[in-house]
């Protein structure tokens, strides 16, 4: 049985580990996450949603 989770979500949580351990502070990860919101917004967002359905639909294959 797959289990299937939002990317979002994974990959929100992977930051706030990282921020609650130390790694990553406050600042650089707001930074990136906004350069992430702006970039959706611009006209590269649906080659990089294409390229990460591929990606994700190979490794369902696996």
């Amino acid at each position: 049985m797959a289990v299937s989770i939002s990317a979002v979500v994974l990959l929100g949580i992977v930051v706030f580990v990282l921020i609650r351990s130390g790694y990553v502070r406050l600042g650089p990860a707001l930074a990136c996450g906004l350069f992430g919101f702006f970039l959706a917004s611009t006209g590269a967002a649906p080659a990089i949603t294409d390229a990460i359905s591929t990606v994700t639909g190979w490794a369902s294959s696996i």
